[in-house]
């Protein structure tokens, strides 16, 4: 089994790379920290980076995820070919890009775009937010699913994921002690679905609550409370449509809860993705999946 020890960054397609920018720094809060080839790497925490805009289709996303091991990554290639999946090997260019030692992608069976990198550079000095948004990391992304249960068995047989808990068939999938690391939402396309910063204490959700108001940003969910992860939460619409959280105080599974953890099922409706009331305008979280 692939063992994976965090997600590392999100790349997103954008014909407005301006625009985008724009709204990464003044919006997000996020450092840039530099500008080539088209592309524009910004970070949240002391990894090198962990979100890049380039110019390019507004559908290509892609996921980076670090293994836990270096040295491993010839056998997690060999064992996503016996699974029947195309590799990609990563260029010389591709290496250098992601600021990484090694690199293997893949395209999952709904068509989401992944990469497996290992030895990932982290920054010499602290990050510096664009804007006091109260920013701790870069923490989890949604991702869309044509077929959730086919999906969930991939990346839990495969990637090493555990269950934590479901809403309907929309699994949220942990590979460290946090609640989850990965949603899985069910949907007609591929690509992600939205993508996460966790935020030091409520009063950074709250005032983004009006900051953003304030700036004509598309609230799109909340302020709320999920009761899966316990996070109370923000979503914001971005670029090309993407959705982007504020989140604070997720529920993490110690190692020694694991043994007799059990996950919960939650039904597809408005309540359990906020105990608060807030309803969704996303509309993978507004259908019926069950």
């Amino acid at each position: 089994m692939i063992d994976l020890l965090d997600i590392r960054y999100v790349r997103l397609g954008t014909r407005d790379l301006v625009g985008a920018d724009r709204f990464a720094r003044e919006v997000v809060g996020l450092e840039l920290v530099r500008v080539e080839a088209g592309a524009h790497y910004y970070r949240s925490d002391d990894r090198d980076h962990t979100l890049v805009y380039f110019e390019g289709d507004p559908r290509d996303h892609t996921v980076g995820f670090e293994l836990r091991h270096p040295g491993a990554l010839e056998a997690a290639a060999a064992e996503l070919s016996h699974r029947g999946l195309a590799v990609r090997p990563g260029s010389a260019d591709a290496l250098a890009q992601r600021r990484v030692q090694g690199l293997v992608g893949f395209t999952d069976l709904t068509g989401n775009r992944i990469e497996l990198v290992e030895r990932p550079h982290h920054s010499g000095r602290r990050y510096f937010a664009s804007r006091d948004a109260g920013i701790t990391g870069f923490s989890h992304v949604g991702l869309c699913s044509t077929d959730a249960p086919r999906d969930e068995a991939f990346w839990c047989g495969v990637l090493g994921a555990r269950v934590s808990d479901r809403i309907g068939d929309a699994a949220l999938l942990r590979i460290d002690p946090v609640h989850h690391k990965v949603a899985l939402f069910p949907t007609d396309r591929a690509g992600v679905q939205h993508v996460n910063h966790q935020v030091a204490s409520i009063d950074d959700v709250m005032r983004a609550w009006y900051q953003l108001c304030e700036k004509g940003v598309k609230i799109v969910f909340g302020p709320g409370r999920h009761p899966t992860s316990g996070a109370v939460f923000l979503y914001f619409e971005g670029p090309d449509g993407m959705v982007f959280e504020y989140s604070t105080g997720v529920r993490c599974i110690a190692p020694e809860q694991e043994a007799g953890f059990v996950p919960r099922q939650f039904p597809a409706l408005p309540s359990s993705f906020c105990m608060w009331g807030s309803k969704p305008d996303i509309p993978e979280f507004k259908k019926e999946h069950r």
